[in-house]
């Protein structure tokens, strides 16, 4: 008992307690986007009657708005606050899920999802550019990956119980899914009245957008990371479900247990791997990350080939847990290397970027694999695999560009205090 009390004692990420109060809204705001985000493409398809392919280009468009709205929330984080920026962008999600009952056609879904892509292009650098203010630099790995570990703790309670309400035979039910969101976003809202803002750095003001489009390394960086959000986790959140259910055929709750078996994995391999990863070098990390991810998606190929939706319950699972190791390999790395690299007075700009490229990814992935997933969906998962084995190689090739002091993760170091580009 003496051991594991101890190997439990070092898994504890020690960090500030406005930290805990910030993950905790995030917990409260991810169980309401577990509720509706395996649902979404099938509410798209199999209630209102929107074809795959367009109703992957609604998930495109709803990036592409978030996309133009990450430039902006980024340059607002740095100047006046990511605090200020993150409650505006919940707002306007609020807004945006209580409209998605009045979806009946293609143009809704796309008018309704630029909304949504507004407030989440700014939702997402504006709280990771808060995490930052309110961490010591020296445990920014452990609070990213507790935020990791929060948010999939949410998506897995809120696909289970989604999975339990939704029914494409009762309209009504997609309904109380988005009400639930729109509650949890209002959550959050009430959880950040107890954070502080962190201080405004004195050179808040002087910071732009070609500083960060003019460092040749971050931009790599952020374009690998963009490809990995392409062939990757924008296939497995928008459009794995409904493969699970129109292709391998389970039902919705097997699809709402198979979404949240992954963040189920991740809540509990996440600190171990994070303690892992200490030392360890970065780019080796997401090199081992991609070979998964391409695993899991041959599995996943693998369960559209059998006829017994049984069996590819099954091996949807195991695909699912496979792929949930690597996404805990991306929480270790992604979101501190790209604080590492930035200026103080650009972390805004710098995360807003990094929000960037999962909003690239989101646009190409859904567009493209929704027409796969249409025309040929078994193709779609060993192209996808072959992807990510390109962009493992590409990571590996990346390392020696790095500059030496961010190749690893850092062990930990006493928490001190630090001034960022935040204020909210």
């Amino acid at each position: 008992m003496r051991p594991l009390a101890a190997y439990l004692r070092s898994l504890d990420p020690r960090l500030p307690r406005e930290v805990y109060v910030l993950e905790l809204g995030a917990l409260v705001n991810a169980f309401g986007n577990g509720v509706v985000l395996p649902f979404l493409l099938i509410y798209l398809h199999n209630v209102r009657g929107i074809p795959f392919g367009l109703a992957g280009s609604a998930a495109a468009v709803q990036s592409a708005a978030a996309l133009a709205s990450g430039f902006l929330g980024g340059t607002l984080s740095d100047r006046l606050g990511p605090k200020r920026v993150l409650l505006g962008a919940l707002a306007v999600m609020t807004v945006a899920f209580a409209l998605m009952p009045l979806i009946r056609t293609a143009w809704e879904a796309f008018a309704i999802y630029t909304l949504w892509g507004v407030g989440s292009g700014s939702f997402w650098p504006s709280q990771s550019a808060l995490l930052a203010g309110l961490t010591p630099p020296g445990r920014r790995a452990p609070a990213y990956a507790l935020q990791r570990l929060a948010m999939n703790a949410g998506v897995a309670i809120g696909g289970v119980a989604a999975g339990l309400i939704a029914s494409v035979r009762h309209p009504g039910t997609f309904t109380v899914l988005f009400a639930i969101d729109c509650v949890t976003f209002l959550g959050y809202m009430v959880v950040l009245a107890r954070v502080r803002s962190p201080q405004l750095h004195e050179e808040r003001l002087g910071g732009s957008w070609r500083a960060v489009l003019g460092d040749r390394v971050f931009t790599s960086f952020t374009l690998l990371n963009a490809a990995f959000m392409t062939a990757a986790i924008s296939l497995a959140v928008e459009l794995l479900p409904a493969f699970g259910k129109n292709v391998a055929h389970i039902d919705e709750r097997e699809v709402g247990v198979v979404f949240a078996l992954d963040a189920v994995a991740v809540v509990l391999f996440q600190l171990p791997l994070v303690k892992l990863a200490e030392g360890k070098r970065r780019m080796h990390g997401l090199a081992l990350m991609g070979v998964l991810w391409a695993a899991s998606f041959l599995a996943v190929w693998a369960a559209g080939s059998w006829t017994r939706a049984t069996a590819a319950f099954g091996i949807l699972a195991a695909a699912m847990l496979v792929f949930a190791v690597g996404e805990c390999l991306h929480g270790a790395i992604q979101a501190p290397l790209s604080v590492d690299l930035a200026p103080p007075q650009l972390v805004g700009r710098y995360l807003a970027a990094s929000s960037i490229s999962w909003q690239i990814g989101w646009i190409i992935g859904p567009a493209a694999g929704g027409f796969l997933l249409q025309h040929r969906p078994l193709l779609l998962w060993p192209i996808a695999a072959g992807a990510n084995l390109a962009c493992a190689g590409a990571a590996l090739a990346l390392e020696r560009r790095l500059p030496e002091s961010v190749r690893r993760t850092p062990h930990e170091e006493a928490a001190k205090p630090v001034a960022v580009a935040a204020s909210g």
